[in-house]
């Protein structure tokens, strides 16, 4: 088994089979640069504390306690063990509830990728014969399970040796698109520029290759703590884009121009 620290364990189950899963973080932050928040006097780090809003004195761990507003400044308490009693089976048991064609799921409900293994060697035989049964149905199986203090409602689908748990997220917490693009206007747009930008888009054909992304942000901030790290002249800001598109046709003739699709002189480049 991997060395990496697992962020869960228990049973994942299928009617009457079940068997010891362990899950762990399929994504990493660890090349990220993080900040430190200081005292800009003293240059030391600060800590995050909770502050009774009216004494404004801070409050301790052991005296804090999670609230329920059912009036304005009138709160419900709710203790630990009052929460801790309310937590199902699935608090320990991953309970797979039923398979779906994968393009059924739409990807806005995608929310945090994780791995999903075998806890132990007994469990590597039913957790095996469940990824192979999806591989052969060409399903995906849709489950649920407790994790940090929710129910969550996930995605599991077959991945090499092992299964891609995919945490979903609830229909409530999905803003539908018509919300955002309702109000947008119908726009008939030229066939020939329709055209012009297919050849742009058969152009720029290529394969996803997630190790060629390039954060440009993160770049710009290793460059500028090494230039203060070492007193050097500080980047200069990169140019800001032109939001100008009166000429959209012109805008993509010169995009087809840039790529060797057309000559300057508007003709079609010989293939």
């Amino acid at each position: 088994m991997s060395a990496v620290r697992s962020l869960w364990k228990g049973f994942l189950r299928l009617g009457n089979v079940s068997c010891g899963v362990r899950l762990t973080g399929a994504w990493t932050e660890a090349e990220t640069i993080h900040f430190r928040i200081l005292n800009r006097k003293t240059r030391q780090p600060v800590k995050a504390a909770y502050v009774d809003e009216v004494t404004q004195k801070t409050v301790e761990p052991d005296d804090q306690v999670k609230g329920y507003e059912v009036d304005k400044n009138e709160y419900l308490l709710l203790e630990p063990e009052e929460i801790a009693a309310l937590k199902p089976l699935s608090q320990h048991v991953m309970t797979i509830d039923g398979f779906v064609d994968r393009t059924e799921v739409d990807p806005l409900y995608y929310e945090k990728p994780y791995y999903l293994s075998p806890a132990d060697k007994p469990s590597t035989d039913p957790f095996s014969l469940l990824r192979d049964a999806m591989v052969k149905t060409n399903k995906v199986a849709l489950a649920t399970v407790v994790l940090w203090q929710r129910e969550r409602h996930v995605l599991l689908e077959p991945l090499g040796k092992g299964i891609l748990l995919t945490i979903l997220r609830d229909a409530r917490e999905v803003v539908p698109a018509s919300k955002v693009f309702g109000e947008l206007e119908d726009v008939k747009i030229d066939p020939d520029m329709t055209e012009i930008a297919s050849l742009l888009i058969d152009k720029k054909a290529t394969h996803f290759d997630p190790s060629k992304f390039e954060d440009e942000y993160e770049d710009a901030l290793r460059k500028l703590v090494e230039s203060k790290r070492t007193g050097k002249a500080m980047p200069k800001p990169a140019p800001r884009p032109k939001e100008s598109v009166k000429d959209l046709a012109g805008l993509l003739r010169r995009s087809l121009e840039q790529e060797g699709i057309i000559r300057p002189n508007g003709k079609k480049r010989k293939s």
